[in-house]
């Protein structure tokens, strides 16, 4: 594990009652933000994308449905987790959707736009971090050069066309930081 996530933190996931699968998952994302992070030379505030990337499925311990970004922002909250960590967790779904398309799931009724590099840095990890883990391209190099194709055939990870365009948008600009170096 990367010296910079906290293991304090780590607990209290593990307290919270994240499973070792999720906790891994979200250990993997925060490792795969760091790297990105590293290699874009922008200028980040490291506290928040490390904890937004370790905390972002807080919520899968009370339910795996596509709420888990409200329920851990609501358990953030009860944890005193700061209120850009909560934004974070509920916000990541989907890429950062629009208000009608969070009406159109079910959602609150809110503009779930992600504002900052540092959210947008932490959904690309996510997804590259399922892209990797589920083996569909293990290495994270190419997972980054293939994530177009990636998204554009297998509909699981781009889901539908407004969250694809998202997700390509932020591959776009995070490339083009690091590409800049």
């Amino acid at each position: 594990m990367d010296p910079r996530i906290s293991n304090e933190d780590v607990a209290l996931l593990r307290n919270a009652g994240m499973t070792e699968e999720d906790l891994s998952h979200s250990i993997a994302v925060a490792e795969r933000a760091l790297d990105i992070a590293d290699r874009s030379g922008a200028e980040l505030d490291y506290s928040l994308l490390i904890r937004g990337a370790l905390f972002h499925d807080l919520g899968k311990v009370r339910t795996h449905a596509i709420e888990h970004g409200e329920e851990g922002a609501r358990l953030g909250a009860e944890l005193g987790l700061s209120e850009e960590l909560q934004a974070i967790m509920k916000k990541h779904i989907r890429g950062g959707m629009t208000r009608e398309e969070a009406r159109e799931l079910g959602l609150p009724d809110m503009d779930y736009t992600l504002h900052k590099l540092e959210e947008r840095i932490i959904i690309y990890a996510d997804r590259l971090t399922d892209i990797i883990g589920d083996g569909v391209e293990p290495d994270p190099l190419r997972a980054e050069e293939r994530f177009e194709e990636i998204l554009t055939s297998i509909i699981r990870y781009g889901k539908n066309d407004a969250t694809r365009t998202r997700y390509l948008r932020y591959h776009e600009e995070i490339q083009g930081l690091i590409r800049r170096e």
